[in-house]
């Protein structure tokens, strides 16, 4: 039984824009108009964004990431909402958005180098509108409204400088009180406020079953506002639900819970093992729905890439990666003192005493050796 079939209650509607064969539909609330450049645009996206996912991978196997949180499968959800986002919008992350980081012009460098463990994010949330990346589940669905309430207030929504903020989380984020409290918020506040669930379907070893008993996107009526299921492997689907979440935000229509359906083709982290509690089997079908084929198909079948092009992305991508596997091996160590810089704007006590400590600990090696 599936969960969307507990109590006889019948399939929910998942909005679809691009099957998995690489067939055009279209949807009545969810118009899309994208050319031919725009959809290449996508594609290499896509690509790109994968390749760099995959080398991360790789690095951590090779131990020079302590760790990476892979986005294979995921990779339409993501590009898709990201490049719905507008200029004076606001995302804030997990630890997992990588291909809405590539949208919003972070450095690949600056993620590796936050898992190498050589800098604390390394780039300015305001220049990018993308905040840091926030390891805690579900607490940056909270940031995100306050965000949000804060451009409410600033009096910018229904203007040319109207934002919105974007929270993304993942099916298990759900469960946390963080969330729901966010939920609320947003709804009695009106807040502008898009709530992006990324339902990749596994919470680490958790499936979907252990987090609810109805849709994830139902639970947005519950609180007042209104919910979507997007087909998460289908980027076109994605990229015309949250445009059209986002301005409703910025035009003061309030929150808004996008539930993409997708699936984590990876491990959780690179700590995880997926074998010990999914069925290969299920990863297997899922391959069928793969993000970036279905793009790739659409475009060959209407002639609007060839082999060319399409070895061009691919040649582009391989580059990027080289390029970023040289770049992160030759990142510099931190001084070990560093950890205690740009903590506070002002000295504080406690931490200074931890640092003269752990400055008499280093030393104490220099002089047994001396």
């Amino acid at each position: 039984m599936t969960i969307d079939s507990v109590r006889g209650a019948p399939e929910p509607e998942l909005v679809q824009l691009l099957t998995p064969e690489g067939e055009r539909v279209e949807h009545p609330d969810y118009p899309l108009d994208v050319t031919a450049e725009e959809l290449r645009a996508l594609y290499r996206d896509l690509v790109v964004v994968r390749r760099i996912d995959l080398e991360a991978v790789a690095l951590t196997r090779q131990g020079e990431l302590g760790i990476w949180a892979s986005l294979l499968g995921q990779e339409a959800a993501q590009i898709g909402s990201g490049r719905a986002l507008g200029e004076h919008d606001m995302v804030f992350p997990t630890y997992r958005e990588h291909g809405v980081a590539w949208c919003r012009q972070v450095e690949p460098l600056n993620l590796l180098g936050l898992f190498r463990g050589v800098n604390h994010g390394g780039w300015d949330p305001a220049e990018h509108g993308f905040h840091l990346y926030t390891i805690v589940i579900g607490s940056q669905t909270l940031h995100a409204t306050g965000y949000a309430m804060g451009m409410q207030r600033d009096g910018v929504l229904g203007t040319d400088r109207a934002g919105a903020t974007i929270a993304y989380f993942g099916d298990g984020a759900t469960s946390q009180g963080d969330v729901n409290e966010a939920f609320v918020f947003a709804s009695v506040f009106n807040a502008p406020i898009v709530f992006f669930c990324q339902n990749n379907q596994w919470a680490i070893s958790e499936p979907l079953e252990r987090q609810t008993r109805i849709p994830l996107y139902k639970r947005a009526q519950g609180y007042g506002f209104p919910g979507v299921r997007v087909d998460g492997n289908d980027v076109l689907a994605c990229l015309a639900v949250t445009r059209k979440a986002l301005k409703d935000a910025r035009e003061g229509q309030g929150p808004t819970l996008v539930e993409a359906f997708t699936y984590r083709m990876g491990a959780h982290t690179t700590t995880d093992d997926p074998t010990r509690y999914r069925l290969k089997a299920e990863e297997e079908s899922w391959k069928l729905k793969d993000p970036i084929e279905r793009v790739k198909a659409y475009l060959v079948r209407n002639q609007l890439a060839d082999t060319s092009f399409l070895d061009e992305v691919d040649a582009e991508a391989k580059q990027v990666a080289t390029a970023l596997r040289k770049a992160c091996l030759d990142l510099p160590d931190p001084r070990p003192l560093a950890m205690f810089e740009h903590v506070y704007a002002e000295p504080h006590p406690l931490m200074t005493e931890e640092q003269e400590r752990f400055a008499a600990y280093l030393a104490s090696f220099e002089e047994a050796s001396a």
